[in-house]
């Protein structure tokens, strides 16, 4: 039986746990996070369970301290989700339309800009564990090709595996 679109497998749920000391959840294609691993929780409140993180990005303040290159972030952002959203979905409809009410969404949403997320080193501003580079890897579900399971890695050794050790 296959998964739902919003149903995480139990399977993909013992894999996310499985690994404790990366950040790791699952989206769907309108990027509402439908399961996260502790560390990802840990990492930032946008990767909890029920959290969209288009709407995260560009309607929460903190994302603008979280993400040190936020410019750069959003863009990808916006045109993640123009890649990767049905056009025909409601629910895509009315996030774009709300995402409408912001400027800076607004001006690149109008770029029509498409790129698919990609695996991508991303760079976080922590407020306990302090600055991360992590290398993003985005994988789609087999059997539930909706969701995508992306999970964060530090380059053995460096300072960025250490600030992730140090996340609760």
């Amino acid at each position: 039986m296959q998964p739902s679109r919003t149903e995480v497998s139990a399977d993909v749920h013992r894999l996310l746990d499985a690994w404790a000391d990366r950040p790791a959840y699952v989206r769907d294609r309108c990027f509402d996070v439908l399961a996260a691993n502790k560390r990802a929780r840990a990492l930032a409140p946008m990767y909890e369970p029920g959290s969209n993180l288009v709407r995260a990005v560009f309607l929460d303040p903190a994302s603008r301290l979280l993400f040190p290159d936020w410019a750069e972030v959003a863009a990808q952002t916006a045109a993640a989700l123009r890649a990767e959203a049905d056009p025909r979905d409601p629910r895509a409809a009315r996030l774009v339309a709300e995402l409408e009410t912001d400027e800076e969404f607004r001006r690149l949403w109008m770029r029509h800009e498409t790129r698919p997320a990609r695996d991508e080193l991303k760079r976080f501003a922590h407020p306990v564990a302090g600055s991360l580079a992590l290398r993003r890897q985005a994988l789609t579900v087999g059997g539930a090709e909706q969701q995508v399971i992306v999970v964060y890695q530090a380059t053995a050794g460096s300072p960025s595996e250490a600030a992730l050790a140090r996340l609760p």
